[in-house]
């Protein structure tokens, strides 16, 4: 499977996905830590890959999603966004909605 293929895999087998530097736990950005902790605020588990620790990926997903820059947020495997986006939809109260209408816990 090359590099598109297991993106393209990732983002359907997981309707929230945030490609971000680190894990939510051990974020190792500042962008990364905002955008995880505002999902964790959104109370519904998510799925995350460690940009870090896959180079591939990293270099690969920004050409496929047109979006250069790390975090991402994907929902439903549409991109919504970076870090600045999360916060903004978090602060209009759009994003609380949007991670709702996904299914599952």
């Amino acid at each position: 499977m090359d590099v598109e293929q297991l993106i393209q895999q990732q983002l359907k087998e997981n309707a929230i996905i945030l490609y971000m530097k680190g894990t939510p736990d051990f974020p190792s950005c500042g962008f990364s830590a905002r955008a995880s902790e505002i999902l964790k605020g959104c109370g519904k588990k998510f799925a995350y890959v460690n940009i870090l620790e896959n180079p591939d990926i990293r270099t690969t997903l920004p050409r496929i999603a047109n979006w250069p820059t790390f975090p991402q947020l994907w929902v439903n495997g549409e991109l919504i966004g970076g870090c600045d986006i999360i916060v903004e939809m978090a602060q209009r109260g759009e994003l609380q909605p949007l991670i709702d209408q996904v299914g599952g816990e």
